[in-house]
Order: structure tokens, then C-alpha cells, then sequence
């Protein structure tokens, strides 16, 4: 039998479920920047909400995501507001206003995360904050290929010669021209939570969109990527930044040793490439060697170890993996590995308000867990993406004694039984074993970088005593 409302005299809908969920997650954000005409139907608020119920849908469609979406605003605000039904002025007035919502949004959400989720946001201590990136396929269309491929293929060029037919230089320039979204991703460790983004063409410079996001991080984190964000100008942009470093290293890495340019103990490392070594520093690392898989695993900071560890570093840096979860719940458990916008405008909407659809979804889901005594742990993705498509999908129904979506939050996690060791599995599309990175190319440092060095340093003291 549904709960029945003492107050109204009618049973509660599992709307008023959703209608708890968006206040909460956009009670405390701030629209004054989203300045909309006095002739729009639609409030920052309201469509704010509307996009992310947009987002949560499971509908085939972007159009049909959008009528479900609008249904259930219209059951949510009316008569107060009243919605335009038009699909193609909701798109128009997303894409224009985007930007705007997503960075009010995370704010609101960042400092919910500091204050329901204490616990868990820091880890030994730290803030601590992975990075990396991936791509997302998109529809083959002139707008997608205008903006998001990297086609290698020029006009001009003279042909290959034909073979069976075809030629090979149309076919590699075809494949070259197809267009993928590349996301880079700061997410939260403690909370395994995203933080911010930046997206860009197939091929785009992962550290260079790290470092545009580093003024979004508080203050003294900790930064952990993989080998691909060991580059001299990332480092020394997030130690500028007064931010720390923690990344892995391979045998592509040409560290130096006893340069005598900072206190030195028995693991100092230096990253200082030859095109810096007349005008930049070099980056004081720490190198630790992580044992206990198949291969070792070399990693370097920049934290100093009266802070961090070695034993801390390597910890920190297992749970870097959540990263990738992060990216197997948006691409296979929210299904957004290819998106459905033709767009590319329109694609950028789609990907923004699914990262802050999952984001919503799993940040409420971990406060309502932090309630119970005792919290539940290991959240499960796909259980709390049911939980809330359920919400969408009987929203007029009235709620089910013990099946609330505050209800099924608190028990959406991951089941307990052990998962066996897949590696031996032959896939048909499995990809071929990397060869293991290797250890980084360590050498002492010659007399002439000595020499440089102090050179150097003697510069930089006159430059900051002058």
C-alpha cells in the first residue's frame, strides 16, 4: 500500500522524490550570471533542472529525452512556470547558456562536496585529484568533421597508386577525417567524483588542458596522472600554481642525479630537459619504485616526504584508477561512447550535461549514503542510474512503501562476491599487451650542468634581490 500524505490527503508521487533531488543539488547555486530576456519561458533554475533530467533520460533520442524531460518539469513548476514545447528552442537556449549553468552548477557542487562529504575528501592528508583523458565517438557528419577530426590528408597531395581498386591515400584520409571528441577529466579521489573538464578535438593536448584547469583545484592538492603528464611545462605549471605533482615515469624520462641544485637525500631526482637549462629551473622530484604487480612501477613528486611518504605515493597513486571507472561509468553504464548530437555545438551540450547528469547523480547518492549509521560503501553507478531512470520513468506513480529514491540510494552498491581474474579471456577485439614502460633513463649530472646550475641560480637570486 503507497504512503499516504497526512497533510494533503493524497498520495505521494514519486515526482516529489525528484523535486527533493533538484532542490538539493541546485539549491545553492548562483544565477546571476545567466541573464535571460524577459520574453523567455524558461527560468536559469528550471532549465537548469531540465537539462539534467535531459541528461538522466534513457530515451533513444536527444527529442524524446527532451519530451520526458519537459513532462516532468511541467509536473514539477506548473502553473508557476510555464515551459516553451519546442526541442529546437531548447537546444538553441542550452547552447547558448551552457557555460554559464555548468560553471554555477560546479561551483554548488564542489563546496557540497567539501561539506556533506568531509570524510572522504582528503586522502593521507591531501586534496588529491586525478587526470587523464579519453575519447568519445560521434556521428560522421559535416559539423562533427569540421571541428573534431584531426584529418592528416591534404589538398594537393599526389596520390598513392591504386591497389584492389581503391586508393589507399582516400581510405586513410577518410578514416584520418573521422571525427572524436577528446574529454580530458579532473576527478575527485576521495569521492571518486568528477571536478572539471575540458574538450577538444581528437588529438588534443591533454597537458595543456591540465594545465587550464588548475586554477579550479583548491589550494596545496595534489595532482596524479599517468606517464602522459610528466612533461618539464606541465610540472613546472602545476608547482607554480602552488599546487603538488605525482606522476609515473617510463624509460622515455631522462632524470638527473647529484645536481646540487636543491637538499639532496638518497632518491632526488631531477627533470631539467636541455632546452631549459639557460633561462628555467630544474623540477626537484622525489623517484619511488612501486613493487608487488608483474612489473615495477616508477613514480615521481614533487610532495617532500616530511608530507607524503613513499609508502603514502604509492597508495595515492593505486587509486588513481579511479579515473578510469570514472570514464567506464560515462562511457558503457551512462552509455555516452558515442554521442547522438549531429551537431557539434549541440555534441558539446550533450557531453557537458551528461558529465553533470552522472556527476548529480552519484554526489547525491554518496551524501544519502553518508546519512546512514553506518554508511555504506562501494557505491555501484549502475544501481543509482536505475534508481533515478525509475524516478523519470513512473513519476506520476505513487511511491512504494520502502522504495522511495532516498531509499534506493541507500542500498545501491556494489554486490560482494569476488570477481575472477580476466585476464586470460580471449576476446576477439582484446587489445595486444603493452611492453612494460620500463625504468626512466637516471644518469648524474655532468660538470657543465653542475656549472649551469649554479650559474643559474646566481641569476635567479640577483633577479629576486635586485
Amino acid at each position: 500500500m503507497s504512503h499516504q500524505d497526512k497533510k494533503a490527503g493524497s498520495p505521494r508521487l514519486n515526482v516529489e522524490s525528484l523535486r527533493q533531488a533538484l532542490v538539493w543539488l541546485l539549491g545553492r547555486a548562483s544565477w546571476k550570471h545567466a541573464d535571460f530576456r524577459d520574453d523567455c519561458t524558461w527560468l536559469p533554475r528550471h532549465l537548469a533542472a531540465a537539462a539534467l533530467l535531459w541528461a538522466w533520460s534513457d530515451e533513444l533520442t536527444l527529442g524524446e529525452r527532451f519530451i520526458t524531460a519537459r513532462k516532468i518539469a511541467r509536473q514539477l513548476y506548473q502553473p508557476q512556470q510555464e515551459f516553451a514545447g519546442s526541442v529546437q528552442a531548447f537546444m538553441k537556449l542550452l547552447t547558448r547558456w551552457t557555460e554559464v549553468l555548468v560553471q554555477a552548477v560546479q561551483t554548488a557542487w564542489r563546496q557540497r562536496m567539501r561539506e556533506a562529504l568531509a570524510a572522504q575528501w582528503t586522502v593521507h592528508g591531501w586534496a588529491v585529484f586525478g587526470v587523464d583523458g579519453s575519447r568519445l565517438e560521434l556521428p560522421r557528419t559535416q559539423s562533427h568533421e569540421a571541428v573534431y577530426s584531426s584529418a592528416r590528408h591534404r589538398a594537393g597531395q599526389p596520390a598513392k597508386r591504386r591497389r584492389c581498386g581503391r586508393s589507399r591515400a582516400n581510405a586513410h584520409a577518410k578514416k584520418a577525417s573521422t571525427p572524436q571528441m577528446w574529454l580530458t577529466l579532473l576527478f575527485h579521489v576521495g569521492t571518486g567524483l568528477p571536478w572539471c573538464w575540458r574538450i577538444g578535438p581528437t588529438g588534443s593536448n591533454e597537458q595543456a588542458h591540465a594545465r587550464n584547469m588548475l586554477a579550479e583545484l583548491p589550494a596545496q592538492a595534489l595532482v596524479v596522472g599517468d606517464a602522459g603528464f610528466v612533461g618539464y611545462d606541465y610540472l613546472q605549471a602545476v608547482l607554480a600554481s602552488g599546487r603538488q605533482a605525482l606522476v609515473r615515469v617510463g624509460a622515455n624520462v631522462r632524470l638527473l642525479r647529484q645536481l646540487g641544485w636543491a637538499k639532496e637525500g638518497g632518491n632526488t631526482v631531477y627533470l631539467w630537459p636541455e632546452r631549459a637549462r639557460r633561462h628555467d629551473s630544474p623540477v626537484v622530484l622525489r623517484l619511488i619504485v612501486a613493487h608487488g604487480g608483474k612489473h615495477p612501477v616508477y613514480l615521481v613528486t614533487s610532495a617532500p616526504r616530511s608530507a607524503l611518504t613513499d609508502a603514502q605515493v604509492v597508495a595515492i597513486y593505486r587509486r588513481r584508477w579511479g579515473i578510469e571507472l570514472c570514464f567506464r561509468h560515462l562511457k558503457q553504464t551512462f552509455q555516452r561512447r558515442k554521442l547522438r548530437s549531429a551537431s557539434a555545438a549541440h555534441a558539446r551540450v550533450e557531453i557537458e550535461w551528461s558529465l553533470l547528469g552522472l556527476w548529480g547523480m552519484c554526489l547525491y547518492a554518496q551524501v544519502e549514503q553518508a546519512r546512514a549509521a553506518p554508511p555504506a560503501t562501494n557505491l555501484s553507478v549502475a544501481c543509482v542510474l536505475r534508481s533515478f531512470r525509475r524516478m523519470l520513468r513512473d513519476y506520476r506513480h505513487p511511491v512504494e512503501r520502502r522504495r522511495s529514491l532516498r531509499a534506493l540510494l541507500r542500498v545501491a552498491v556494489r554486490d560482494g562476491y569476488a570477481r575472477q581474474d580476466k585476464t586470460s579471456r580471449d576476446y576477439p577485439r582484446k587489445k595486444s599487451a603493452d611492453a612494460p614502460a620500463g625504468p626512466p633513463q637516471i644518469s648524474p649530472a655532468s660538470a657543465a650542468q653542475i656549472r649551469q646550475a649554479k650559474i643559474l641560480r646566481r641569476q635567479l637570486t640577483k633577479g629576486l634581490t635586485a
